[in-house]
């Protein structure tokens, strides 16, 4: 057999099995030696992240995986702007994002008065239309959040993240990035 959905799952890499075979034991959430050790294991690779990404350790989080990351970024971006006096209330997403994407869109739409989801156009060749979107930006009113995934889990099309990201800036719009697909195949802006 052939495999080839090694982003959906992969087998355990050897140099993994045998770190994970000797990494501390202990409840990293426990005092005692064995959690604080392991605590510690934890820390280490906060920060081997934080640097992969540019970021501060501090805004790390780890997740069980790419679709409760998903939910968390975009629950969080949501309600932490409307906490912070800066209510979004444009959900900008493509019809070719994650399903867990498309899922928490569509729940946060319903949960969240005033917030209207707006679905970015694709090309035939899958593509988010950056054009499209400029102009969708320029046309509503309010702040908006704009949800884009790096690379399609089906397709393997990548996605025009940097161009986005500029449109971004220039609507004062919030981006998010589903880089789980991308994450150590392609670079990111």
């Amino acid at each position: 057999m052939v495999y080839l959905d090694h982003n959906a799952s992969s087998p355990l890499r050897a140099e993994a099995r045998a770190a994970a075979m000797h990494a501390p034991p202990g409840n990293a959430s426990s005092v005692h030696g064995a959690g604080r050790a392991a605590r510690a294991a934890i820390e280490r690779a906060r920060e081997k992240v934080a640097a992969l990404a540019g970021a501060k350790a501090t805004s790390v989080v780890f997740t069980s995986g790419g679709t409760e990351a998903n939910a968390l970024a975009l629950w969080g971006a949501v309600h932490g702007a409307a906490d912070a006096g800066a209510r979004i209330t444009r959900l900008f997403v493509s019809a070719v994002e994650h399903e867990s994407v498309l899922a928490n869109a569509a729940a946060l739409v319903e949960r969240t008065a005033g917030l209207r989801l707006d679905a970015i156009p694709v090309t035939r060749d899958g593509v988010a239309d950056a054009d499209a979107l400029r102009v969708m930006l320029r046309e509503g009113k309010g702040r908006a959040l704009i949800a884009l995934m790096a690379a399609n889990n089906e397709t393997g099309v990548v996605l025009p993240v940097a161009e986005v990201m500029q449109l971004a800036q220039e609507a004062c719009a919030l981006l998010f990035v589903d880089g789980v697909q991308a994450a150590g195949k392609i670079d990111m802006p």
